[in-house]
């Protein structure tokens, strides 16, 4: 292959060599593959990457760099315009092709769309690939050619026509990278990105967490061998590992989606078979994300559903809107939640729900503001699935819960924490009251360093919620 001709390979939200399409299609078209990473934030449009994210990639780049420099290549980092970057790379590399694995995001669309036209104008050869997707969001529409905006006739369109691609292993070997001389500023150190926190703010989520593709396979084991038996009744409880952890490794394209939906159906015909569906039904939840932000790309930004556009939400003054990033509501179920999202990079989907319900409901707060805050503090922070999440959440979305649906927090916490062990670990203070106290310490006395009242009166605030509601229809 040293004289093969080269191809670029660009690495984006799928830093994998397993499962990697774009890789794959270099090597069985026999091209040597040139590997790269172009850091182009400011081209992310109105959502530029998070810290949290941000700390996760620069571990998640470096465990790539590592895996490719072990198989005798490497990972060129480059920063800069991406169109800039790749015409210097062809240039100095004399590259004839660029590969790259698609992403869905508007602003990534759109500039990738641009590139490809650009390059393919010089004759080079341009190719992409679904790298993230069980399906591509254009493969299916409604009987009248209109996007589906309801999730279950969705996934029984998908079911009928799903076809997952055989896993496909790591290559045990890749050529060496060549020197190459390009333009000074473009080619640096994956250190001086600047990715990594300096004060070690992040040290918990690697309590949790192990980024990088062999972080990934091994939480798909551990899930596999655990929690898959018992899901369906284990995934609501936020006390224990009942979920899979995968979503950041997804998010960072770690892992192929369609090589964890390979190894849960292998699972479908023993005891766990009911769980295994449910959580393969659960990954057709993201691709819907994916799907509904590529048909509606406005989504991302504003209420799907117009009538909240006449909703009269509250301000979101500093303070209150502090109290709720920060777990002092003083609500448990909320602060916990809040807490472990501060700590680890992540939270419990269940309590993801009940958090975003008091933001938009009782405290009455536009759900973007509630979107930006875990765009800044999730490691799964996924532009469509957050997105999809928070409308959804907030009653203004495709296939969304009504907004007169409103989370009773205290409730949820019994029903979902029974034993109050969540909320114990994340907000200890509460324990010098009995259990049955520590869904809503306001009834028990309270307890001195959490405060005495929660910050929205839930009666009150349900009621308030209710009444803005019904005027969105009058106004």
């Amino acid at each position: 292959m040293s004289h093969a001709p080269t191809a670029i390979i660009w690495f984006r939200r799928d830093l994998r060599l397993a499962d990697n399409p774009a890789l794959q299609a270099a090597l069985d078209a026999g091209l040597r593959p040139l590997p790269v990473y172009i850091h182009a934030p400011e081209e992310e449009g109105a959502w530029v990457p998070g810290a949290a994210s941000n700390a996760w990639l620069a571990r998640s780049l470096a465990a790539l760099q590592a895996e490719l420099r072990q198989r005798g290549s490497d990972l060129l980092i480059l920063r800069g315009s991406s169109l800039a970057c790749l015409q210097a790379l062809l240039a100095a590399s004399g590259a004839q092709a660029v590969y790259w694995n698609r992403r869905y995001e508007p602003a990534i669309s759109s500039r990738d769309t641009g590139i490809k036209q650009v390059l393919r104008d010089t004759g080079c050869q341009v190719r992409s690939f679904n790298g993230r997707l069980l399906a591509e969001p254009w493969q299916l529409m409604t009987g009248q050619g209109t996007p589906y905006k309801v999730f279950t006739p969705y996934w029984k369109a998908l079911s009928a026509q799903l076809r997952l691609p055989v896993s496909m292993t790591a290559p045990d070997f890749l050529p060496a990278v060549p020197a190459l001389e390009l333009p000074a500023g473009l080619h640096c150190a994956l250190e001086s990105l600047g990715l990594a926190p300096s004060l070690g703010w992040d040290r918990g989520f690697w309590e949790r967490f192990q980024p990088g593709e062999a972080g990934a396979m091994e939480a798909l084991e551990t899930f596999t061998d655990g929690a898959l038996a018992g899901y369906l009744g284990q995934r609501d409880l936020p006390d224990r590992t009942g979920t899979s952890l995968l979503s950041p490794h997804l998010h960072f394209g770690e892992i192929a989606p369609w090589r964890i939906a390979n190894s849960v159906s292998e699972l479908r015909n023993s005891h766990a078979e009911a769980d295994a569906a449910g959580y393969i039904r659960q990954l057709a939840w993201r691709d819907f994300g994916h799907y509904t932000l590529h048909h509606f790309p406005h989504s991302s930004q504003t209420d799907l559903n117009p009538r909240f556009q006449r909703m009269a939400w509250n301000p979101a003054e500093q303070d209150f809107l502090q109290a709720w990033q920060q777990g002092r509501t003083g609500v448990p179920i909320v602060d916990a939640g809040m807490r472990e999202l501060w700590h680890t990079g992540w939270m419990h989907n269940r309590v993801r729900m009940i958090v975003g319900s008091w933001l938009c409901k009782h405290m009455r707060l536009h759900w973007l503001h509630g979107a930006r805050w875990f765009w800044d503090t999730l490691v799964d922070a996924d532009l469509a699935n957050n997105s999809l999440g928070w409308q959804w959440i907030a009653g203004t979305g495709v296939d969304a819960a009504p907004y007169f649906r409103i989370f009773n927090p205290v409730t949820q916490a019994q029903k979902f924490d029974p034993q109050a062990r969540y909320i114990s670990h994340w907000v200890p203070e509460l324990d010098r009251l009995p259990v049955t106290g520590r869904f809503a310490p306001w009834l028990h006395g309270g307890v001195a360093g959490y405060p005495r009242q929660p910050i929205v009166d839930l009666a009150a605030g349900r009621a308030q919620a209710l009444s803005a509601y019904q005027a969105t229809a009058h106004s």
